[in-house]
């Protein structure tokens, strides 16, 4: 009997050689960043300029806590999270299930609503303001045709903040739709058609095949897209810039990620103790949904 070799061997080396260029990059820009901002989220009055600090604990976190500019910032993100997601997953589906079942036409569909997703952000944000925006030439187009219904003109950009709520969240869903609707089309084409055509043998109901075979054949994309739905929507920021510029916090429209941002370069800025603390916050937050969904989609997807 041959003895056993220790080490590796030269095929393990040789894909450990291939994959260092990946290992390197992610050290560098993921792993060091994020080591980085965790020591400063406890290194309390760091000063850039000296790389010096009054002391370690908690306080970056406990202040950023009690910040009310946090608070909204958490709150408007919170709101955006709960409503956009389901909102965009679940007329992302509506509109897969029209597609699939238009055959001719059906690529040239799929091409007009992907459109919105390669556009630049703040076009659509642009053209957004133009809508919606009340100026002293115009009202904005939605009011025109609120009036035209007898309805008084609202403010949506710079009015009441249940408005631009409203704006912020028809432009998140606006923006991320296209994408969904791609994944969940082609997910629908993926179904094998003989189970559907067994079901009808046995005369099933639309509704029923809808909800034993259709539904659990695409759950793994369904879960796919609520997760990096809810990642994308917790780091909302451009969005909001795009419609309410730059002072978010003015507009009491800031999120978590505009709330790090103003803490390192905005006019509150010089601050990379807070704005690491809440960075950290947000990691957290983000990690916690995150495995909540994996969690339950681990019982609840069909593979």
């Amino acid at each position: 009997m041959k003895p056993r070799r220790s080490g590796l061997r030269h095929s393990e080396w040789k894909a450990w050689l291939y994959l260092l260029p990946a290992i390197l990059f992610l050290g560098a820009f993921l792993v060091y960043p994020l080591v980085d901002v965790f020591i400063y989220s406890f290194e309390e009055g760091f000063n850039f300029a000296s790389q010096t600090y009054q002391g370690t604990g908690l306080y970056n976190y406990s202040y950023v806590l009690h910040d009310p500019y946090f608070i909204r910032a958490l709150k408007n993100t919170f709101l955006i999270v709960i409503i956009t997601v389901p909102l965009s997953t679940g007329l992302a589906l509506l509109i897969s299930l029209g597609l699939n079942k238009i055959k001719a036409l059906k690529d040239l569909f799929q091409t007009v609503f992907f459109l919105p997703y390669v556009t630049n952000t703040l076009a659509v944000g642009l053209v957004f303001m133009i809508l919606f925006k009340k100026t002293a030439y115009t009202d904005g187009m939605i009011n025109v045709l609120l009036h035209v219904f007898g309805s008084p003109g609202v403010d949506f950009i710079e009015g009441p903040y249940w408005a631009k709520m409203f704006v912020i969240c028809l432009y998140t869903i606006w923006v991320v739709m296209p994408f969904k609707i791609l994944i969940l089309t082609s997910a629908l084409a993926s179904v094998n058609p003989m189970y559907y055509k067994a079901a009808r043998v046995d005369g099933t109901s639309p509704a029923r095949i809808f909800f034993r075979i259709t539904l659990p054949m695409i759950s793994p994309m369904i879960f796919y897209l609520v997760i990096t739905g809810f990642i994308g929507a917790f780091k909302a920021y451009s969005d909001e810039v795009a419609l309410f510029g730059t002072n978010l916090n003015a507009a009491g429209m800031n999120t978590i990620v505009g709330y790090v941002y103003d803490m390192l370069y905005g006019d509150s800025g010089g601050y990379p103790s807070y704005a690491s603390a809440a960075a950290l916050i947000l990691f957290m937050v983000i990690l916690t949904i995150t495995t909540i969904n994996l969690l339950v989609s681990n019982k609840k997807v069909s593979i």
